[in-house]
């Protein structure tokens, strides 16, 4: 079972153990969870708490023993929602204080796989038309197959033109027959993915722990897409 989109609402790796055990266990005191979990007992007793205040499990006493049992999957959906509720209050307040910023540095920097995230979505809200790829990886695949085919969705539509220079680890990959993809040589296997927009680049370095940069300069932009047109070129279907 996929398991980041759990994570990606703000699920640990412990509660989204925890909680996949319950589903399967039923009413189950804690000794049982521990053995299915793989995870210590103390970190599952906590784990167990963290999940009651969120409402993804309920408890009861038999005899002497707390007991547990996983609530319907379906309130996973409201609890989404509520968050997406009270960010939403607080949205206005957030925007206000970003207005006081004197400056704004054209440089920011992501790390880690919910920073790379970031870092593709902000590029897709700097309003533009021309989108394209250099050097993508199989290694990129760490953000999940899910995530990355909604990302497309997104982005198809927010885009007029996507040209993507992929690597050949990637070619069973593609799904998406509307995009214009193009390979490098067989073997070349880069870390570094860059993506070139009309104003803004993002260099992304796929290492163990994936660090990104978002640079908002139009000469630049305007020299990467040189580079890549030569590319395209060179490369091929």
């Amino acid at each position: 079972m996929k398991t980041d989109i759990l994570s990606d609402i703000g699920l640990s790796n412990a509660e989204i153990k925890v909680y996949l055990s319950l589903l399967e266990l039923g009413l189950s005191s804690a000794g049982p969870i521990i053995e299915k979990s793989g995870l210590q007992s103390s970190v599952v007793h906590m784990t167990l708490k963290r999940l009651l205040s969120k409402g993804f499990i309920s408890s009861i006493k038999i005899g002497k023993k707390n007991n547990y049992q996983a609530t319907n999957p379906t309130h996973i959906s409201d609890y989404i929602l509520q968050k997406k509720q009270d960010f939403e209050l607080l949205l206005p307040e957030l925007l206000a204080k970003q207005q006081f910023v004197r400056e704004k540095s054209d440089v920011l920097v992501f790390t880690g796989n919910r920073g790379m995230k970031e870092l593709f979505m902000q590029l897709l809200e700097r309003n533009t038309q021309k989108y394209y790829v250099l050097g993508a990886s199989k290694k990129s695949m760490v953000l999940g197959e899910t995530w990355w085919l909604n990302y497309d969705c997104i982005r198809s539509k927010k885009v007029k033109e996507i040209k993507l220079i992929f690597n050949r680890s990637l070619q069973e990959w593609n799904k998406n027959a509307n995009l214009q993809i193009r390979y490098l040589q067989s073997g070349f296997e880069p870390l570094t993915e860059i993506v070139i927009t009309d104003a803004a680049i993002g260099i992304i370095i796929w290492s163990e722990k994936p660090t990104g940069l978002l640079l908002e300069n139009h000469l630049v932009a305007d020299s990467y897409k040189r580079y890549f047109h030569m590319l395209w070129k060179q490369s091929k279907s």
